[in-house]
């Protein structure tokens, strides 16, 4: 067969394959993915509102909200302190709290819009009495450049003084962690900087700059003494990075990226680049530029980590930083990444994932006086002011083990 014709074939082929590939993301991109098994979720009742006794909500990449006016899930989140303002509560902020590079000195051009959007946050939160918590994500970090740690340490100053709480920004001054924060008997918060690990430039280690830890290494051991002590509680671990994804971090692209790998630049940028763009993904999953799951410092620190966790099943780990809402149960725990707090980024169905949604929106974990724990995930409110429920489960039961 001439090679020409060899040629047109494989052109044919691929250009079947890609449009079937097109047809079926259209189908379900920006709906709601839930596995077999939780395809019912609606049918399991939680316990009423009012036998809640703590909530958490967990919100990641708030960094281009508006005012609370405009803005759709400050509106949402607005809701929920309200709902919660008569009980104990906790607002855990995942990171990249503000966009495009944390809040960056006076003077520079993004310092006037980064003070208007933690501003637009701080006073929300301050009319309520929740207990609120920052950590720092990348872009907090000025996106990971070499003068990042003197950009964490502006915000945190910020909020720090507009709080009026010393323990709102975790871990202080860029440092490791873990840190943990007592919700009560049942429940322990752990808030660790998984942004150390990928940083470039100084990062705070020891105790000259007011660090607890020495090495790095010491990091896991006192993470596992941490997880060892608590066994007979629910431990919620709150960093930026993801530990599972389905999405761009962990090199998930649409077709239309693969074709057009430009629109990553601007999405206008609409030249066609098919092999680019495919071996760019495979660059992103298998290498990994210095945000994805793949590069191999977040990888080291990944695997160590999840070495750790996986020896005390049972417990909650949410991330933000891909801009969805994903659950997953792995080995008996739990795994969130709720990063939709301003923007949107595709994210695939299946795999280890119970739950997947390309919408904005966070998490709560609510804790009910029979001891259950359950997980919320809220979406702002279509038309009106009730946040729309697209999914809940119960991660934990009263008998102190891991819900099945």
């Amino acid at each position: 067969m001439p090679y020409y014709l060899v040629l047109i074939l494989f052109l044919a082929a691929t250009a079947i394959w890609l449009l079937r590939s097109y047809w079926r993301e259209r189908k379900y991109r920006k709906k709601p993915f839930y596995t077999l098994t939780d395809i019912g979720w609606r049918t399991q009742q939680a316990p009423p509102a009012q036998e809640r006794i703590h909530s958490i909500a967990l919100v990641g990449d708030i960094g281009n909200a508006g005012s609370v006016n405009d803005d759709p899930v400050l509106k949402t989140l607005d809701v929920w302190l309200k709902e919660v303002s008569n009980i104990p509560s906790t607002a855990v902020f995942l990171g990249d709290n503000v966009y495009p590079v944390g809040l960056p000195p006076e003077g520079h051009r993004h310092h006037a819009p980064a003070v208007l959007k933690l501003t637009h946050q701080l006073e929300l939160l301050k009319a309520y009495p929740t207990q609120a918590i920052y950590l720092g994500g990348n872009h907090d970090w000025n996106k990971g450049r070499k003068d990042g740690h003197s950009y964490l340490l502006r915000q945190q100053k910020f909020v720090l003084d507009f709080l009026q709480d010393e323990e709102a920004y975790l871990p202080k001054d860029g440092c490791l962690g873990p840190v943990t924060r007592e919700i009560n008997e049942q429940l322990l918060l752990v808030i660790i900087n998984s942004q150390w690990w990928v940083q470039r430039g100084f990062r705070p280690l020891g105790k000259k700059f007011g660090c607890s830890l020495e090495l790095p290494s010491d990091f896991f051991k006192q993470l596992e003494e941490i997880l060892g002590a608590n066994r007979h509680r629910m431990v919620v671990i709150c960093g930026h990075h993801p530990l599972y994804s389905n999405a761009l971090h962990a090199g998930n692209f649409t077709v239309k990226q693969h074709l057009f790998p430009l629109t990553f630049v601007h999405k206008r940028a609409m030249i066609p680049l098919p092999i680019s763009g495919t071996l760019y993904q495979l660059y992103r999953k298998y290498v990994g530029a210095a945000e994805d799951m793949s590069y191999p410092p977040f990888r080291r620190f990944r695997k160590k980590l999840l070495k750790v966790l996986h020896k005390y099943p049972g417990f909650f780990y949410v991330a933000g930083h891909d801009h969805n809402l994903q659950y997953f149960k792995v080995k008996g725990s739990h795994f969130a990444v709720s990063g939709a707090g301003s923007k949107t980024n595709f994210v695939a169905k299946g795999g280890r994932a119970s739950f997947t949604h390309e919408n904005k929106g966070f998490m709560v974990l609510d804790q009910y006086q029979n001891g259950d724990v359950w997980l919320r995930v809220l979406e702002p409110a279509l038309t009106g002011d009730e946040p729309i429920l697209a999914y809940h489960k119960r991660i934990y039961q009263a008998t102190h083990s891991p819900a099945q």
